[in-house]
């Protein structure tokens, strides 16, 4: 069931208009201190967690800013200085941290205490589907959703908001120019440094990534532990709406029967801000949730997956990295397209027939599992797919994004 939607975020931060005022008169007084304040939408992990061992490597002060009882557990669990973003210590660290770490946006730290500290906003993948700015749906809201004035003062503060952002990595010169529209940001605000979420895929070798994958995800989901093959199913959000891909008893038959072929398991990923029921209606252990209450960062586990199935998820740009081939499951293309549109033609990413029905994807996964040579083809296309997105490859994406922040800040690119 879905838990969040544009639409009932946008009015909830026009009810809050009054405390976003009262937190900028408040943080033109707080001074600034040296400390860095981290935070992530998805929990402790993504981009976010990959800055914050470089910045304690170099003994930067920095403290976490935790959503959750589980999130301030994992925090003192890895030794990390945290504290609840919505309360009033969080409000306090944020409001006197120089620097802001964040991956979704000023929410995974606390938003009322941003105004005057440098944000660097680490995004968290390669937007396939158009985002912000470029999207209708951001600014959409379920207080008098069909107001033209309640849009243009959302897209106003969507706007004003992104004007705080002092970097925004980006994974290539291709991306930048989509972070810049989707953004509204000038150009100079943007660095090609490659994503820090993404360093941990090209680090050691092959073999020896998919061995930490493998334990990643056996951590996560015991019931996926084994030698099978692993196919990952990571349908995208659809702001609200129902799943249109959840399959009926009939796909379930058909995509078991092909698992089972294949000796693989299927690993569901439902999107955090809104998941399909994809639990199937007769007994298997081929099906296996591994969703973000169990995983909160997919990407360590990708290097152990054998075929990413998505309709329109930046997971595949990911997933390129390593060499992952990625088939298309697309029910709703037409209309999702009018609705939200893409970057490119989708044809470009998914291919000129991306399959409307699990019958048809199961068709594709029977082939690229079953015959060595269609498996490398399926390969190349993604090599083909990172060479456009991605411009490092070395594992040193933090470094690069920590060398612009100190720069941006005055600290030097030493």
């Amino acid at each position: 069931m879905a838990s969040f939607s544009f639409g009932a975020g946008n009015a909830q931060k026009l009810a809050r208009l009054p405390l976003y005022g009262l937190g900028r008169l408040a943080t033109a007084v707080i001074p600034r201190g040296s400390r860095w304040a981290f935070g992530c939408g998805a929990g402790i992990g993504d981009g976010a967690l990959a800055v914050w061992e470089v910045a304690r490597e170099r003994g930067i002060d920095a403290v976490w800013l935790t959503t959750t009882a589980a999130e301030e557990r994992e925090a003192e669990a890895r030794g990390m200085a945290h504290a609840a973003k919505m309360s009033w210590r969080g409000f306090w660290m944020t409001a006197r941290a120089r620097v802001l770490v964040v991956t979704h946006g000023f929410g995974d730290v606390n938003p009322f205490a941003v105004s005057g500290g440098f944000v660097a906003q680490l995004w968290h993948g390669i937007p396939l589907k158009r985002i912000g700015l470029d999207a209708p749906e951001v600014v959409r809201s379920a207080f008098l959703p069909h107001s033209g004035a309640v849009r243009a003062i959302l897209a106003r503060m969507y706007r004003g908001a992104a004007q705080r952002i002092g970097l925004l990595p980006a994974a290539s010169h291709l991306v930048r120019g989509r972070l810049e529209s989707a953004f509204g940001i000038s150009y100079a605000r943007i660095a090609v440094t490659g994503e820090p979420r993404v360093d941990v895929l090209s680090r050691g070798t092959a073999g020896e990534r998919e061995e930490r994958a493998r334990r990643v995800i056996a951590r996560a989901a015991p019931a996926a532990s084994g030698p099978r093959r692993f196919v990952l199913y990571a349908p995208t959000w659809r702001d609200g709406d129902p799943d249109p891909a959840v399959p009926s008893r009939a796909d379930w038959d058909a995509i078991l029967a092909a698992l089972a072929r294949h000796d693989a398991t299927l690993l569901v990923r439902s999107h955090r801000l809104g998941a399909g029921t994809y639990d199937p209606p007769m007994p298997t252990d081929r099906v296996v949730a591994l969703g973000a209450d169990v995983l909160a960062d997919i990407t360590p586990a990708l290097p152990a997956i054998d075929a990413l199935v998505t309709d329109y998820s930046s997971l595949v740009y990911d997933a390129a990295l390593v060499d992952v081939p990625a088939l298309f499951l697309a029910p709703d293309l037409e209309d999702y397209a009018a609705r939200r549109g893409f970057y490119g033609a989708y044809a470009d990413v998914a291919g000129a027939d991306a399959p409307r029905t699990w019958p048809q994807l199961v068709a594709r996964l029977d082939e690229i599992l079953g015959d060595a040579d269609a498996y490398a083809r399926a390969q190349d296309r993604a090599r083909d797919l990172s060479a456009r997105v991605h411009a490092f490859r070395d594992g040193n994406n933090a470094r690069r994004v920590m060398t612009e922040i100190l720069a941006r800040v005055g600290e030097g690119r030493a």
